[in-house]
């Protein structure tokens, strides 16, 4: 037959070859359920040029479970290499076959083997030897052979059960491969999210800081949720709280963004209007589209833990509980609008006195935007979630507990896992000073 025509059979023991099916165009298992029955392809590479293998004649004789079995040979590797198609399932390959550079000194028996795996890394492989090469055969599949079977053995039963336990181990193998791969790229995007997230600098301050975060997303740790809290060289602790719209992980990005731009400006000394100026020409430049905003809140605090400034761009209102007082909102009357939605707006800093012990908690909309009764319920809101505090904070519960069984209430209520980000800090002064 000319090198240029592929030799190629139909063969199966539950249907004649004029049942034939077209090929898929990837490599894929062969599986039978009921009635439904999915062809291989077999590619075997033997030196024989009287055809004494006698492939097809085995596999008409055997029982192939309703396989059916399309057969292609190739006399020598250059022909394997043209006839290795993604259609073929399984590759056959006799151990005896001349290497690529036969005759050379050293040659390495297993080369044809070796020759193949190189061309066919998706293909299932089994190795053909000779009953006296049990070492080398036994070798091939140390190699990268799914099985090697020995000519002198090999029947019809035991030739097609082979060929499709090879393909299942290939395939099962490329799945443990795959799952390896998404482990390690789920370490290494854990790795990075952890990174991003903020460390607080508050080295120096009387201040105590807790914070809680769950991203909306499945299996992430980021969300466009952001938040941070930096001491200043004057004794001015500055907090923010942010929210960019939406929950992918481009919104994930911007916030680092724009965490990470508050954080510089902050120590380069900006506040109120003239740094949610800035942070909006931030947001401007970074974001995909023009319909993209986001919401903040910041808060300064002045050295004396007593005073201090807020600023908020289309967010929720700080919960402040002063010492024998029930927790209440900080006013938002004069807030302004959200980073990205108006080109020159203003955003006023108020004014606010804190007392001597306090606890201020500042929080994104995911906090209140669950349901209170759960699924058809109205929406938790801004009085609901102050009420739910004042019971906690009742009950004894201060810091990163507070936050832990606030969150826990909300998801509660809500009837099952929020859809949206969530992120909750705390800043607290439990000491009365002059």
């Amino acid at each position: 037959m000319p090198a240029s025509v592929p030799r190629q059979r139909n063969v199966s023991a539950a249907a004649g070859p004029g049942d034939a099916t077209p090929m898929d165009a990837t490599p894929m298992t062969a599986t039978v359920t009921g009635t439904e029955r999915t062809d291989l392809t077999l590619l075997v590479v033997e030196d024989d040029p009287a055809g004494a293998l006698a492939v097809p004649e085995l596999l008409d004789a055997a029982d192939a479970a309703g396989t059916r079995v399309r057969i292609r040979t190739a006399r020598n590797l250059t022909e394997a290499e043209r006839l290795l198609t993604d259609d073929v399932h399984c590759v056959l390959v006799d151990l005896s076959l001349p290497g690529p550079r036969a005759g050379a000194a050293g040659d390495d028996p297993l080369a044809p083997l070796r020759h193949i795996l190189r061309l066919a890394p998706r293909h299932a492989v089994l190795a053909l030897a000779g009953s006296a090469d049990a070492e080398l055969a036994a070798e091939a599949v140390r190699v990268g052979a799914q099985d090697h079977l020995f000519r002198e053995e090999l029947d019809g039963r035991l030739l097609s059960r082979a060929i499709r336990y090879a393909v299942e181990r290939k395939r099962a193998d490329a799945v443990q491969v795959k799952l390896a791969e998404s482990r390690l790229r789920a370490q290494e995007n854990a790795r990075l999210e952890r990174g991003l997230l903020p460390t607080p600098l508050l080295e120096g301050s009387d201040l105590r800081f807790a914070a809680h975060y769950r991203p909306g997303r499945s299996r992430a740790l980021l969300g466009g949720d952001f938040y941070d809290v930096v001491r200043t060289p004057d004794g001015t602790v500055h907090a923010m709280i942010g929210d960019v719209c939406g929950h992918g992980p481009d919104e994930a990005a911007l916030g680092v963004e724009l965490r990470i731009a508050w954080r510089a400006l902050t120590f380069a000394g900006f506040c109120g209007d003239e740094l949610l100026s800035t942070m909006q020409q931030v947001l401007e430049h970074e974001r995909e589209s023009d319909e993209i905003f986001a919401t903040l809140c910041t808060v300064d605090i002045a050295p004396d833990g007593r005073r201090a400034g807020l600023c908020l761009a289309g967010h929720p209102s700080p919960l402040i509980a002063r010492q024998g007082r029930t927790a209440r909102l900080l006013p938002y009357e004069d807030g302004g609008p959200a980073l990205g939605l108006l080109p020159r707006a203003r955003w006023p800093r108020r004014q606010v006195e804190l007392g001597g012990a306090w606890s201020l908690l500042m929080y994104t909309d995911g906090l209140i935007e669950g349901r209170s009764a759960g699924p058809g319920s109205p929406r938790l809101g801004q009085d609901g979630m102050v009420e739910m505090i004042n019971r906690q904070l009742a009950s004894g519960l201060r810091g990163e507990e507070l936050l832990e069984a606030a969150v826990t209430e909300v998801r509660s209520l809500n009837g099952g896992e929020l859809t949206d980000d969530v992120a909750v800090l705390a800043l607290e002064r439990d000491r009365t000073r002059g």
